[in-house]
Protein backbone atom coordinates (compact mmCIF):
# COMPACT_ATOMS: atom_id res chain seq x y z
CA UNK A 1 0.00 0.00 0.00
CA UNK A 2 1.38 3.39 -1.01
CA UNK A 3 0.74 6.95 0.07
CA UNK A 4 0.94 9.43 -2.80
CA UNK A 5 1.21 13.04 -1.69
CA UNK A 6 2.94 16.36 -2.29
CA UNK A 7 6.28 17.43 -0.75
CA UNK A 8 5.10 20.45 1.23
CA UNK A 9 3.93 21.08 4.80
CA UNK A 10 0.38 19.96 4.01
CA UNK A 11 1.65 16.73 2.46
CA UNK A 12 3.96 16.23 5.45
CA UNK A 13 1.11 16.68 7.92
CA UNK A 14 -1.08 14.28 5.91
CA UNK A 15 1.74 11.73 5.90
CA UNK A 16 2.28 12.01 9.66
CA UNK A 17 -1.36 11.36 10.45
CA UNK A 18 -1.80 8.57 7.91
CA UNK A 19 1.38 6.68 8.83
CA UNK A 20 0.51 7.01 12.52
CA UNK A 21 -2.74 5.15 11.85
CA UNK A 22 -1.78 2.73 9.06
CA UNK A 23 1.23 0.99 7.58
CA UNK A 24 2.42 2.05 4.14
CA UNK A 25 4.99 0.25 2.04
CA UNK A 26 6.07 3.43 0.28
CA UNK A 27 5.47 7.18 0.22
CA UNK A 28 5.55 8.60 -3.30
CA UNK A 29 5.99 12.35 -3.74
CA UNK A 30 4.46 13.94 -6.83
CA UNK A 31 3.48 17.33 -8.16
CA UNK A 32 -0.33 17.69 -8.48
CA UNK A 33 0.06 18.36 -12.20
CA UNK A 34 1.46 14.83 -12.63
CA UNK A 35 -1.86 13.46 -11.38
CA UNK A 36 -3.83 15.82 -13.63
CA UNK A 37 -1.73 14.82 -16.65
CA UNK A 38 -1.79 11.11 -15.64
CA UNK A 39 1.99 11.16 -15.83
CA UNK A 40 2.40 8.91 -12.79
CA UNK A 41 0.99 5.40 -12.33
CA UNK A 42 -1.65 5.16 -9.60
CA UNK A 43 -2.50 1.74 -8.15
CA UNK A 44 -5.81 0.45 -6.75
CA UNK A 45 -4.62 0.39 -3.13
CA UNK A 46 -2.96 3.83 -3.25
CA UNK A 47 -4.06 6.55 -0.85
CA UNK A 48 -3.84 10.02 -2.42
CA UNK A 49 -3.57 13.09 -0.20
CA UNK A 50 -3.23 16.76 -1.16
CA UNK A 51 -3.29 15.94 -4.87
CA UNK A 52 -6.12 15.71 -7.43
CA UNK A 53 -8.36 12.66 -7.66
CA UNK A 54 -7.28 9.75 -9.85
CA UNK A 55 -9.86 7.07 -10.83
CA UNK A 56 -7.45 4.22 -10.07
CA UNK A 57 -6.82 5.13 -6.43
CA UNK A 58 -8.32 3.38 -3.43
CA UNK A 59 -8.74 6.45 -1.22
CA UNK A 60 -8.48 10.21 -1.70
CA UNK A 61 -8.15 13.31 0.49
CA UNK A 62 -8.00 16.80 -0.96
CA UNK A 63 -9.12 20.37 -0.23
CA UNK A 64 -8.68 21.99 -3.65
CA UNK A 65 -11.46 22.98 -6.01
CA UNK A 66 -12.86 20.32 -8.31
CA UNK A 67 -12.30 21.92 -11.70
CA UNK A 68 -12.78 20.90 -15.30
CA UNK A 69 -9.15 19.86 -15.68
CA UNK A 70 -9.45 17.13 -13.03
CA UNK A 71 -11.27 13.82 -12.70
CA UNK A 72 -14.48 13.78 -10.62
CA UNK A 73 -14.75 11.08 -7.93
CA UNK A 74 -17.85 8.90 -7.54
CA UNK A 75 -20.27 9.77 -4.74
CA UNK A 76 -19.19 6.77 -2.66
CA UNK A 77 -15.42 7.24 -2.82
CA UNK A 78 -13.38 6.43 0.28
CA UNK A 79 -11.75 9.46 1.86
CA UNK A 80 -12.80 13.11 2.17
CA UNK A 81 -12.98 16.09 -0.13
CA UNK A 82 -14.24 19.62 0.41
CA UNK A 83 -12.82 23.10 0.14
CA UNK A 84 -10.88 23.51 3.39
CA UNK A 85 -7.73 25.25 4.67
CA UNK A 86 -5.64 22.11 4.12
CA UNK A 87 -5.85 18.47 3.13
CA UNK A 88 -4.39 17.62 6.55
CA UNK A 89 -7.58 19.00 8.11
CA UNK A 90 -9.59 16.38 6.23
CA UNK A 91 -7.21 13.51 7.01
CA UNK A 92 -7.33 14.54 10.68
CA UNK A 93 -11.14 14.50 10.64
CA UNK A 94 -11.14 11.09 8.96
CA UNK A 95 -9.13 9.70 11.89
CA UNK A 96 -11.34 11.32 14.57
CA UNK A 97 -9.28 14.46 15.20
CA UNK A 98 -6.51 12.89 17.26
CA UNK A 99 -5.53 15.40 19.96
CA UNK A 100 -1.79 14.99 19.46
CA UNK A 101 -2.06 16.42 15.94
CA UNK A 102 -4.26 19.42 16.82
CA UNK A 103 -1.54 22.08 16.84
CA UNK A 104 0.14 20.69 13.71
CA UNK A 105 -3.15 20.76 11.78
CA UNK A 106 -4.04 24.25 13.01
CA UNK A 107 -0.67 25.62 11.89
CA UNK A 108 -0.76 23.70 8.60
CA UNK A 109 -4.17 25.25 7.95
CA UNK A 110 -2.65 28.71 8.46
CA UNK A 111 0.36 28.02 6.26
CA UNK A 112 -1.44 26.31 3.39
CA UNK A 113 -4.26 28.85 3.20
CA UNK A 114 -1.92 31.82 3.59
CA UNK A 115 -3.56 33.00 6.81
CA UNK A 116 -0.32 34.57 7.96
CA UNK A 117 0.67 37.84 9.56
CA UNK A 118 3.66 39.87 8.41
CA UNK A 119 5.53 38.56 11.47
CA UNK A 120 5.03 34.99 10.17
CA UNK A 121 6.67 36.00 6.89
CA UNK A 122 9.56 38.04 8.25
CA UNK A 123 10.25 35.99 11.40
CA UNK A 124 8.52 32.60 11.06
CA UNK A 125 8.45 30.21 14.01
CA UNK A 126 7.43 26.62 14.77
CA UNK A 127 5.43 24.75 12.15
CA UNK A 128 5.38 27.82 9.89
CA UNK A 129 9.18 27.91 9.89
CA UNK A 130 9.37 24.18 9.18
CA UNK A 131 6.90 24.70 6.36
CA UNK A 132 9.27 27.05 4.57
CA UNK A 133 12.16 24.58 4.86
CA UNK A 134 10.09 21.72 3.40
CA UNK A 135 8.32 23.64 0.63
CA UNK A 136 10.02 23.24 -2.80
CA UNK A 137 8.98 26.79 -3.68
CA UNK A 138 11.48 28.16 -1.15
CA UNK A 139 14.19 26.89 -3.51
CA UNK A 140 16.42 24.75 -1.30
CA UNK A 141 16.53 21.80 -3.72
CA UNK A 142 16.63 18.08 -2.88
CA UNK A 143 13.17 18.48 -1.38
CA UNK A 144 12.13 14.82 -1.67
CA UNK A 145 14.99 13.39 0.42
CA UNK A 146 14.53 16.19 2.97
CA UNK A 147 10.79 15.52 3.19
CA UNK A 148 11.36 11.85 4.01
CA UNK A 149 14.03 12.71 6.58
CA UNK A 150 11.82 15.26 8.35
CA UNK A 151 8.90 12.83 8.34
CA UNK A 152 11.03 10.19 10.05
CA UNK A 153 12.32 12.70 12.61
CA UNK A 154 8.84 13.93 13.51
CA UNK A 155 7.78 10.39 14.35
CA UNK A 156 10.48 10.21 17.03
CA UNK A 157 11.15 13.81 18.09
CA UNK A 158 9.31 16.97 19.08
CA UNK A 159 8.98 19.84 16.61
CA UNK A 160 11.50 21.85 18.63
CA UNK A 161 14.03 19.02 18.41
CA UNK A 162 13.51 18.69 14.66
CA UNK A 163 14.04 22.43 14.14
CA UNK A 164 17.40 22.08 15.90
CA UNK A 165 18.63 19.31 13.57
CA UNK A 166 21.70 20.53 11.64
CA UNK A 167 20.09 19.76 8.27
CA UNK A 168 17.04 21.84 9.20
CA UNK A 169 19.10 24.64 10.74
CA UNK A 170 21.18 24.93 7.56
CA UNK A 171 18.04 25.52 5.51
CA UNK A 172 16.72 28.06 7.99
CA UNK A 173 20.05 29.90 7.97
CA UNK A 174 20.24 29.89 4.17
CA UNK A 175 16.73 31.30 3.85
CA UNK A 176 17.35 34.16 6.28
CA UNK A 177 20.81 34.93 4.89
CA UNK A 178 19.55 35.08 1.32
CA UNK A 179 16.29 36.92 1.97
CA UNK A 180 17.88 40.29 1.17
CA UNK A 181 19.29 39.02 -2.14
CA UNK A 182 15.95 37.32 -2.88
CA UNK A 183 14.12 40.61 -2.30
CA UNK A 184 16.56 42.34 -4.66
CA UNK A 185 15.86 39.69 -7.32
CA UNK A 186 12.13 40.12 -6.81
CA UNK A 187 12.41 43.87 -7.30
CA UNK A 188 14.56 43.44 -10.42
CA UNK A 189 12.33 40.81 -12.03
CA UNK A 190 8.88 42.01 -11.02
CA UNK A 191 6.58 44.58 -12.49
CA UNK A 192 3.29 45.94 -11.25
CA UNK A 193 0.40 45.79 -13.69
CA UNK A 194 -2.47 47.49 -11.87
CA UNK A 195 -3.32 45.20 -8.97
CA UNK A 196 -1.16 42.31 -10.31
CA UNK A 197 2.53 41.85 -9.55
CA UNK A 198 4.22 39.68 -12.18
CA UNK A 199 7.61 38.10 -11.43
CA UNK A 200 9.55 36.51 -14.29
CA UNK A 201 12.25 34.07 -13.21
CA UNK A 202 12.64 32.47 -16.64
CA UNK A 203 16.03 34.12 -17.12
CA UNK A 204 17.41 32.88 -13.80
CA UNK A 205 19.30 29.59 -13.82
CA UNK A 206 18.72 29.04 -10.11
CA UNK A 207 16.60 31.56 -8.19
CA UNK A 208 17.92 32.59 -4.81
CA UNK A 209 16.49 30.74 -1.82
CA UNK A 210 13.71 32.87 -0.36
CA UNK A 211 10.31 33.14 1.25
CA UNK A 212 7.72 33.29 -1.53
CA UNK A 213 5.41 35.54 0.51
CA UNK A 214 7.98 38.34 0.64
CA UNK A 215 6.67 39.64 -2.69
CA UNK A 216 3.56 40.88 -0.87
CA UNK A 217 5.66 42.96 1.54
CA UNK A 218 7.49 44.54 -1.41
CA UNK A 219 4.35 45.26 -3.45
CA UNK A 220 1.63 46.01 -0.87
CA UNK A 221 -0.59 47.62 -3.50
CA UNK A 222 -0.88 44.30 -5.38
CA UNK A 223 -3.66 41.92 -4.39
CA UNK A 224 -2.48 38.99 -6.52
CA UNK A 225 0.89 37.68 -7.72
CA UNK A 226 1.89 35.80 -10.86
CA UNK A 227 5.29 34.07 -10.96
CA UNK A 228 6.78 32.40 -14.04
CA UNK A 229 9.80 30.09 -14.23
CA UNK A 230 10.89 27.16 -16.33
CA UNK A 231 10.11 23.66 -15.11
CA UNK A 232 12.98 21.49 -13.90
CA UNK A 233 13.00 19.71 -17.25
CA UNK A 234 12.88 23.08 -19.10
CA UNK A 235 10.03 21.71 -21.22
CA UNK A 236 7.37 24.19 -20.11
CA UNK A 237 6.82 27.37 -18.12
CA UNK A 238 5.38 26.82 -14.64
CA UNK A 239 3.07 29.61 -13.60
CA UNK A 240 2.18 30.08 -9.91
CA UNK A 241 -0.60 32.49 -9.03
CA UNK A 242 -1.74 33.53 -5.56
CA UNK A 243 -3.88 36.09 -3.81
CA UNK A 244 -1.92 38.47 -1.60
CA UNK A 245 -1.99 37.27 2.01
CA UNK A 246 -2.10 40.90 3.22
CA UNK A 247 -4.19 42.76 0.63
CA UNK A 248 -7.16 40.39 0.50
CA UNK A 249 -9.26 42.11 -2.16
CA UNK A 250 -8.82 39.84 -5.19
CA UNK A 251 -12.14 38.25 -6.18
CA UNK A 252 -10.90 35.91 -8.94
CA UNK A 253 -10.95 32.17 -8.25
CA UNK A 254 -7.36 31.24 -9.06
CA UNK A 255 -8.03 27.50 -9.17
CA UNK A 256 -10.77 27.91 -11.75
CA UNK A 257 -8.64 30.29 -13.83
CA UNK A 258 -5.69 27.87 -13.76
CA UNK A 259 -7.97 24.99 -14.80
CA UNK A 260 -8.74 26.90 -18.02
CA UNK A 261 -5.07 26.37 -18.90
CA UNK A 262 -4.84 22.75 -17.75
CA UNK A 263 -3.79 23.37 -14.16
CA UNK A 264 -5.70 23.77 -10.93
CA UNK A 265 -5.65 24.91 -7.32
CA UNK A 266 -8.05 26.46 -4.86
CA UNK A 267 -9.75 29.83 -4.62
CA UNK A 268 -6.71 31.75 -3.46
CA UNK A 269 -3.81 30.00 -5.19
CA UNK A 270 -3.00 27.65 -8.02
CA UNK A 271 -0.58 26.78 -10.79
CA UNK A 272 -0.45 25.59 -14.36
CA UNK A 273 2.16 24.55 -16.93
CA UNK A 274 2.26 26.66 -20.08
CA UNK A 275 3.77 25.64 -23.44
CA UNK A 276 6.97 27.62 -23.92
CA UNK A 277 5.93 28.93 -27.34
CA UNK A 278 2.57 30.19 -26.04
CA UNK A 279 3.65 31.30 -22.58
CA UNK A 280 4.03 35.04 -23.21
CA UNK A 281 0.58 35.32 -24.78
CA UNK A 282 -1.09 33.19 -22.11
CA UNK A 283 0.61 35.06 -19.27
CA UNK A 284 -0.81 38.32 -20.63
CA UNK A 285 -4.25 36.68 -20.84
CA UNK A 286 -4.02 35.49 -17.24
CA UNK A 287 -2.84 38.86 -15.97
CA UNK A 288 -5.71 40.52 -17.81
CA UNK A 289 -8.16 38.09 -16.17
CA UNK A 290 -6.77 39.00 -12.76
CA UNK A 291 -6.88 42.77 -13.15
CA UNK A 292 -9.53 44.67 -11.20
Amino acid sequence: MRLVTRADLDGLACALILTDNEDFDEIVLVHPQEITDKAVEILPDDTLANVPYHPNCGRWFDHHLLTGSNETPPDNFDGLHRVAPSAAQLVWEYFDQQAKFTQMVEQTNRFDSGQLAEEDVLRPQGWILLGFTVDPRTGHGDHEAFFHQVLDWLKEHTLREVLLKPEVRSRITAMFEQNEEFCWELMQRSRLDGNVVFTDFRGVKKPTIGNRFLVYTLFPEANVSVRAQFSHAKDCVMLNVGHSIFNRTCNVSVGELMSDYGGGGHYGAGSTPLPIMDADRQILEIIDSLRD
